[in-house]
Order: C-alpha cells, then sequence, then structure tokens
C-alpha cells in the first residue's frame, strides 16, 4: 500500500473517529471487523504520515461565547504572514489565504467582548497592510462542529455507524455552562489531544482518574464537549476548497441554511450578520464538481439571491496549526 494514500479502511477509521473521537479501538475494531491491532496501526499512520488529529473541544453557544468570521483584506505581500500570525493566536481556527492570496478568512472564538474588541477595534486596524476588515457576527450554526465533514462521506453503514454513535445530548437547563479552572484545564488538554488517557487528564486537571472520567462523561452528554478529526480534505482526493457568501431572502434564511448543510460538499454553514446573511465551507474534488453543486444545487434553493464564491488557495490552521501540510 503506498504510504501517502489513503484506502477504504482509512476511510472507514476517519469516520468512526468523526462520530466518537475517543472510542477504545477495541470498539472501533468490532465495527470495523478488524484486530484492535490493525485499527492502533492505521491510527499511528494518519497521525504521523497525514498529519491526522482527533481533537476534544468546546461548543461555543453553550459556553454563551460568540464566534467572529472576519474578512481581511490585504496587501498581497502581506497576507501569507498576516495568516500566519492569526494562525498563532488561541481563540483563531479555519484560517485560510483567499481570493488570489489578497484575503485572509479566519474564524475567531474569543472568550469575552473585550478579548474581540482587542483584536478587531484594537490590534488589526493598526496593522498597516491591512486595507479592509470585515467582522460578521455568527448567529446560528446549521452544519459544523460535532457534525463534520468525514461523517458525509458514508465509508461506514448506517448500522456501523449507529453503533459508534453517541446518544443525543442534553443540553444543560441553564443554557449556558459556566467552567471552572480545573474544566479549562481539561478542554486545554483535550484541545491538544483529544484521546488523552485518563491518567494524563488527571496530570493535567490535578483532578482523580474517577473524577475527571465523569466530568467528561458530563460535558459530553450536555454536548459541551465533542470531538473532531483534523485532518487536510486533499489526501481524500478533494482539494477544491471555497467559502460561500450567500444572500438569502430573511424568510428562507433557516430554509436555506437547512437545505445546504445537508449537502455533501458542506463541512460548515452558519447565518450571519452583514451584507450576506449564510456562509458556507465548501469542499470538491475540483472545479468541474463545484460549478455543479454552485449551479444546480445551490442555485437551485428557493430564496437564494446572491452567492459570491471565494476560493480558498491554502488552510494555513483547522482547529490548530499541528499537522497542516
Amino acid at each position: 500500500m503506498d504510504s501517502h494514500t489513503l484506502d477504504e479502511l482509512d476511510l472507514r477509521l476517519l469516520h468512526a473517529l468523526q462520530l466518537d473521537g475517543r472510542a477504545p479501538f477495541s470498539r472501533i475494531a468490532d465495527v470495523l471487523g478488524v484486530s484492535d491491532q490493525t485499527v492502533a496501526r492505521r491510527y499511528r499512520r494518519l497521525y504521523a504520515d497525514f498529519g491526522m488529529r482527533v481533537l476534544g473541544l468546546p461548543e461555543q453557544e453553550l459556553l454563551g461565547r460568540t464566534r467572529w468570521a472576519l474578512r481581511l483584506r490585504s496587501t498581497p505581500e502581506a497576507a501569507e504572514s498576516l495568516a500566519k500570525a492569526l494562525a498563532r493566536r488561541e481563540d483563531t481556527a479555519w484560517i485560510s489565504l483567499m481570493s488570489g492570496g489578497t484575503e485572509v478568512m479566519c474564524i475567531t472564538r474569543p472568550r469575552s467582548h473585550g478579548e474581540h474588541d482587542a483584536l478587531v477595534l484594537g490590534r488589526l486596524p493598526r496593522t498597516p497592510s491591512i486595507v479592509e476588515i470585515g467582522a460578521h457576527s455568527i448567529l446560528h450554526t446549521f452544519y459544523g462542529g460535532a457534525m463534520g465533514w468525514f461523517t458525509k462521506r458514508d465509508a461506514l453503514t448506517e448500522q456501523e455507524a449507529d453503533a459508534l454513535r453517541l446518544p443525543p445530548s442534553e443540553p444543560p437547563e441553564s443554557g449556558t455552562v459556566v467552567l471552572d479552572a480545573a474544566d479549562e484545564a481539561l478542554f486545554a488538554a483535550l484541545a491538544r489531544d483529544g484521546r488523552a488517557s485518563y491518567p494524563e487528564l488527571h496530570r493535567a486537571t490535578g483532578l482523580s482518574e474517577s473524577a475527571v472520567k465523569r466530568r467528561l462523561e458530563q460535558l459530553r452528554g450536555s454536548g459541551v464537549l465533542y470531538t473532531d478529526v483534523q485532518l487536510d480534505t486533499a489526501w481524500t482526493g478533494h482539494d477544491t476548497r471555497a467559502l460561500f457568501w450567500i444572500t438569502a431572502a430573511p424568510s428562507a434564511l433557516h430554509s436555506v441554511g437547512t437545505a445546504l448543510a445537508a449537502h455533501r460538499q458542506t463541512a460548515y454553514v452558519a447565518a450571519t450578520t452583514g451584507s450576506s446573511n449564510l456562509v458556507a465551507v465548501v469542499i470538491c474534488r475540483d472545479a468541474a464538481e463545484m460549478y455543479r453543486y454552485l449551479s444546480e444545487q445551490v442555485g437551485a434553493l428557493e430564496g437564494v439571491r446572491h452567492v459570491e464564491t471565494v476560493p480558498s488557495l491554502r488552510l494555513v490552521k483547522q482547529i490548530t496549526t499541528e499537522g497542516i501540510h
């Protein structure tokens, strides 16, 4: 087998990990019909050769935190250094060089309004190479987070997926969760490795292993914590990416967003503030597939008034910069 080719078993493993990133290898092996050792070996190969990472992440909305989509237009010679500088920040994700190398797209996840203001009203406007800043508040997520792109590849049968899929989460009655210091340490450790062992999480948080296990179950059961698979989709043969900034009639906003979320080509769909009211991350095999998707599926949705298609030249950061090729 080519060491830099993903085969069917790799794709099945990625689908399994997207459904439950902390599932024991023995459980995944039972579903895939292979040995524990095979799953462990394939996982190590995906990690070492392809930069795959499984990360434990917080659901921002349940923490009462607002996310922002930033569109930053810069001078061509400065765009890459700007993207790399943003990638080093802990409160940024999904940073791409866009539109001929003159635009940087970035999702920010500030912990407070103060952090957002310091970046958008303070630091960025003072950066000479930036010529325009567009900040769009994310109002509602139709697809993303725990619902990862790899689940749309259908590598597993529905029966196999059901054997790994977690029970539906039950959001906290209060609506918003407040994290304590131990929780923050737990999330920081899982953001580095979503499959960190209980002894490792004990050392990171100071909680006993049994307390860590209970807290993990609580956070996952409420939907506050989810796992995500980070991998450059070019390894799967899908190396044409773009952002679709879509303007829909307000009365059709929810129906269009829901329809986009169901499409195989979308990895992320959200309603935003701004002149466009929807943004979608679109991943296709090539330009021909993207054209068909735009003209035949997106264009056919009732209520769509305008679509701005912005090609992604290079993904600088997904959730972390580690593992991005």
